[in-house]
């Protein structure tokens, strides 16, 4: 069984947005909804969503595509995985997503999923050259993690480390949850953090281990707007690269702006100033013109798709 948690439940009060800031888009599609959409290509057969600020909102956005579970107040991050209880009596393996890693791809969340086959927790890391404030990840000599050490705690030889912990987990489900029972709030903000975790199951005597992204894109978190744009350059350049090694042609990939559930079929050509979003779906042997603007749309064989929007519609 795969399960998976996502943590939704801040404003970002740095997007300086009324907007929920797991709602602001990433190719066009919110944050979570992409998060949520991957969890469930990569398998994920219960996904619970942990919703607070603006809740209404994103439970609208989320409708028929996870459940939901309430933190009111918002005690830390350890507190948001203690809402989900729906999946307390589950088995097998569970992820936990924050809200604003877009960009994270199903390979990494497929490696996580596999990653507690033969451990008990999973930190999924990165390694930078300059891992500057981030809390650091401790390993032993067999490479298994120790614990996770806020930068401001580390002693000289741990803030030489260069591996970092990126906020997103595995679990054992079973032993999460029994975990999550002795977490404790007993520091100076009185917050339950997940990062305590990784004491508590070395403790009990479980394995924690730690799987690296291939890449630090799709690790960055969404603050600010700046964020924002950045993680969506990130991931437009991600899309495009996939699909031009599968023969689409892009006269300039710059300015092709592909959402990640658009699909192409063979001898495809985009021509500049391009916009394919949603659930589009783009035949064979189609031709895009400049200006063009398709969200869930299905464009047929052989088409060739003039300059204006289209919206929930078929071109022939």
């Amino acid at each position: 069984m795969r399960n998976a948690i996502v943590l939704a439940a801040g404003k970002g009060t740095r997007m300086h947005s009324d907007l929920p800031k797991v709602l602001h888009k990433v190719g066009d599609t919110p944050m979570v909804e992409v998060i949520v959409r991957n969890l469930k290509n990569c398998g994920a057969e219960r996904v619970v969503s942990v919703v607070g600020y603006g809740r209404e909102a994103v439970m609208e956005a989320l409708e028929g595509q996870c459940e939901f579970a309430v933190q009111e107040p918002q005690l830390g991050t350890g507190h948001a995985v203690m809402q989900a209880k729906q999946l307390e009596e589950e088995t097998g393996a569970t992820l936990v997503v924050n809200g604003d890693a877009a960009t994270i791809q199903t390979g990494t969340l497929s490696n996580l999923y596999a990653s507690v086959e033969q451990a008990d927790m999973a930190v999924l890391t990165v390694s930078l050259p300059d891992a500057g404030a981030y809390g650091r990840v401790i390993r032993n000599e067999a490479g298994d993690v120790l614990r996770i050490v806020e930068f401001k705690d580390c002693t000289k030889e741990e803030a030489q480390v260069h591996e970092i912990n990126t906020g997103i987990y595995a679990f054992n489900n079973q032993k999460l949850f029994e975990a999550l029972k002795e977490l404790t709030n007993d520091n100076a903000q009185k917050e339950y953090y997940i990062t305590d975790l990784v004491e508590i199951f070395r403790k009990k005597g479980w394995r924690v281990t730690a799987v690296q992204a291939g890449d630090v894109g799709e690790v960055q978190g969404v603050n600010d707007c700046v964020e924002l744009a950045r993680a969506n350059h990130w991931l437009s350049d991600h899309i495009n690269t996939l699909w031009m090694k599968k023969g689409v042609q892009m006269a300039d990939p710059s300015t092709a702006y592909i959402g990640p559930f658009v699909t192409f079929g063979t001898d495809c050509e985009l021509y500049p100033n391009v916009y394919l979003y949603g659930d589009t779906i783009i035949g064979n042997h189609v031709t895009i013109m400049p200006g063009s603007f398709l969200r869930n749309v299905t464009v047929r064989d052989g088409a060739v798709v003039s300059a204006g929007v289209y919206e929930n519609t078929e071109i022939a």
